[in-house]
């Protein structure tokens, strides 16, 4: 019967319980700081907002309209699973996990299209076919091929595709080197070697690895063994909906990071959406007290190392700024969903002299694949122009800080500017000397 005064629908069990968090309050329908909403803030339609999902999602789950509603399918389309919602509505429905349900429900009658399999299996496609990676190089340089992407799997032909690094994350370790044990460490870490950063930019590992080894940490990369593939946390799978894929890929992932939790290594990640499904999403799958364990251990590059300063661990006395315009710091959505702007503050103010400002943006509109899908890449530039460009233009000259894999690529392809991964900020001002 649904509970009326709680006015949780009549079907959906934890489903529909997630959905009545809503309380119809409509704060997700007012603009001002934040990341909440992107759709309704560049459309100015309430449907196209968290509570106006939520009226959507009541009235199927109160079998009022079907699943397959085309109303329905249209709002949650729009949805970037930002997670803004999670962090800025006073109840914090979590909008982004709800679209995963509402896309597993909707695959149990309908199958998911060939482009968004694709783009799930990506991770899996980079490792198995390293082919693919001078196929988006040509696709690039190709406007026929361009528009054969655009005919077939509906990419946006305008677009630019991320290309991966010319050199492997293998090819760097080996020329140059990894830990060695004479050097004297007071805690032991492991990094979370996601798939974006593994492909597309692997300096960002050894970065990171240089950092926390001058502040006197033992790094471990997380990886399969010989001869498997490729660890993968199932992000791609998970934003699309493929939940069966990703819980498979999750469950291998808890494998690899298990041992070094119970070795009390804290798991690090330099990816935010991929050290978030470790740390959030996986909590939601049914996976057992292993994934909980390993959750409570999942911190960001700047989580660690803000924790670690602040208790007296993280001792680094980083060169100072030369920098005459302010550095420009674009957050990712699921780093501002939980909080972990604050730590990155924190971070940068250990680098004296160091001018920085935060930008108060909304998402940069690339959202995983969403900026790079034929119907969807207008609305992406247009969230990107609803604060994030306007702030870049405005300091033409000024570095940009993003640790988004995607959120890096939309300012690229927007504005022709490289930002940086705080990790390569942070090895660039390390002191002279050798590790302790």
């Amino acid at each position: 019967m649904g509970d009326a005064y709680a006015d949780i629908p009549k079907s959906g069990d934890n489903f529909a319980r997630a959905v009545a968090v809503c309380i119809n309050s409509r704060q997700c329908e007012k603009k001002g700081k934040g990341v909440m909403c992107p759709s309704f803030r560049v459309s100015d339609d309430p449907e196209l907002s968290p509570g106006g999902r939520v009226r959507l999602l009541k009235q199927a789950l109160n079998g009022e309209l079907s699943l397959a509603d085309r109303a329905l399918a249209e709002t949650m389309d729009l949805c970037l699973a930002c997670k803004g919602c999670k962090r800025e509505c006073e109840n914090e429905v979590d909008m982004a996990m709800i679209k995963i349900e509402y896309l597993a429900q909707r695959y149990l009658t309908t199958s998911a299209s060939l482009r968004t399999r694709l783009f799930a299996a990506m991770p899996l496609l980079l490792s198995r076919y390293p082919l693919l990676k001078k196929i988006i190089v040509w696709r690039n340089r190709s406007p026929q091929l361009a528009k054969l992407g655009e005919l077939l799997f509906a990419v946006d032909a305008g677009a630019s595709l991320p290309e991966a690094s010319g050199q492997s994350f293998a090819q760097q370790s080996a020329q140059t080197g990894t830990n060695s044990a004479s050097h004297s460490f007071h805690g032991e870490v492991v990094l979370l070697l996601d798939t974006f950063t593994k492909h597309f930019a692997p300096e960002h590992i050894k970065a990171a690895e240089q950092v926390l080894n001058r502040a006197g940490y033992r790094v471990f990369i997380a990886e399969a063994e010989a001869g498997e593939v490729s660890l993968c946390c199932g992000r791609t799978q998970l934003a699309h909906g493929l939940v069966e894929e990703a819980k498979a890929n999750a469950r291998r992932m808890i494998a690899a990071l298990l041992p070094h939790v119970q070795a009390g290594r804290t798991v690090i990640g330099l990816e935010p959406a991929c050290l978030l499904a470790v740390r959030d999403d996986y909590r939601f799958l049914g996976l057992g007290e292993t994934a909980e364990t390993v959750a409570n251990a999942a911190l960001l590059f700047e989580e660690f190392i803000a924790r670690e300063a602040m208790a007296g661990r993280f001792k680094i006395a980083f060169q100072p700024s030369t920098a005459a315009e302010p550095l420009l710091i674009h957050g990712h959505c699921h780093q501002k969903a939980v909080g972990a702007m604050k730590s990155m503050r924190r971070v940068l103010k250990m680098i004296p002299d160091l001018k920085f400002e935060m930008i108060d943006s909304t998402c940069c509109g690339m959202a995983g694949s969403f900026g790079i899908e034929k119907e969807h890449a207008a609305l992406g530039r247009a969230m990107a122009e609803e604060s994030l460009l306007p702030a870049l233009r405005a300091q033409p000259d000024s570095a940009i800080i993003a640790n988004g894999f995607s959120c890096r690529h939309q300012i690229k392809s927007c504005e022709k500017r490289n930002a940086k991964h705080l990790a390569l900020l942070l090895s660039e001002q390390l002191p002279d000397g050798q590790l302790p």
